[in-house]
């Protein structure tokens, strides 16, 4: 059961947050609806005017953040590389100077990273970027983390979420994109156990289908013509905007229960049957229930998935004998 939230109207006043890899995707996303809920939001990454993404896509943090204050938040862009600690441990320091506190870390930071590479088997996969990949999409989560919790633990509150994908332990199209998404749900499981004396929560959070730029690009589509993608793929008449993630995050961080569910992964979908919020043009998307209901079409996912559940039991059954 969701805990109750102060002021369902701006239930985040007064309060802030980072949100690392805010540029584009789920990052912009959940910027935009924590700024909607009061929140003052920093957006951070590394694409701003005239220093371009490396990932040549037009979006920049200062588009971000005047999207917010266009709809009437509050938010500011810092050009952040969270590659490098130096720069991260600023980025707080003037968070500190600035406000005092810090109450959300949400950390999107490369979940798009092209060197995280496409759907293969591990004899077809890449590794000519796999390093950078790794420290991209991983290591930079575990840097700004570290710092985020410094300045919470003084304060004894706060939630820090890991943007990752899928809401089983793991996730991603091929071995390296899998040890990112899954390493992202282990860090917020530790991160939850090292953080629950200091009463900071730690979970990670997916999206289901989301329509982010470079998907709607790849489509064909805009934000108000997606659903003639359903045409060519009949799936993503059941995608999300990223607005409904950040709903999501939003949500989790104004529950005042949110140590309950620490350590947790948790879904956009399910975050939404608990708390009752609708994507931006009023829907509710629910990717778990549409998988479920096309899992037996896929060849060969279905004993997978079966497969999954069964070692989640044996580890499970291990777990709960050290307890015993």
């Amino acid at each position: 059961m969701a805990g109750r939230i102060q002021d369902p109207a701006r239930p985040l006043a007064g309060q802030v947050a980072v949100v690392a890899g805010a540029t584009r995707g789920a990052g912009r996303g959940i910027a935009r609806a924590l700024g909607e809920a009061g929140a003052f939001v920093y957006c951070t990454g590394r694409s701003v005017p005239g220093r371009p993404s490396p990932y040549a896509r037009p979006e920049t943090i200062d588009e971000t953040a005047g999207i917010i204050t266009a709809a009437g938040g509050s938010a500011t862009p810092v050009r952040v590389d969270h590659t490098v600690e130096a720069d991260v441990r600023a980025l707080f320091e003037r968070v500190a100077g600035e406000h005092g506190r810090l109450d959300v870390l949400a950390d999107s930071v490369a979940g798009e990273d092209p060197a995280l590479g496409r759907w293969t088997p591990l004899w077809n996969t890449s590794l000519e970027h796999s390093e950078a990949a790794l420290r991209h999409a991983l290591l930079s989560h575990v840097i700004t983390a570290k710092h985020a919790a410094g300045m919470m633990m003084k304060k004894r509150r706060g939630v820090i979420v890991q943007v990752t994908e899928g809401d089983m332990l793991l996730g991603g199209g091929n071995v390296i994109a899998d040890l990112v998404k899954s390493g992202l749900k282990g860090l917020a499981a530790r991160l939850a156990e090292e953080l629950r004396p200091h009463r900071v929560a730690a979970v990670a959070v997916t999206p289901g289908f989301l329509r982010s730029e470079s998907m709607l690009q790849h489509f064909g589509v805009t934000p108000a013509t997606w659903r003639d993608a359903g045409k060519k793929d009949p799936n993503f008449l059941e995608s999300e905007s990223p607005l409904f993630v950040g709903r999501a995050v939003a949500a989790l961080a104004a529950d005042r229960q949110i140590l309950k569910r620490t350590g947790d992964v948790i879904s956009s979908w399910e975050a939404a049957r608990a708390y009752g919020f609708t994507d931006e043009g009023g829907e509710r998307p629910d990717w778990g229930h549409h998988w479920r209901k096309i899992l037996p079409s896929l060849p060969g996912m279905k004993d997978a998935q079966q497969r999954h559940a069964e070692w989640l039991d044996r580890i499970s059954a291990r777990a709960r004998a050290y307890v015993s």
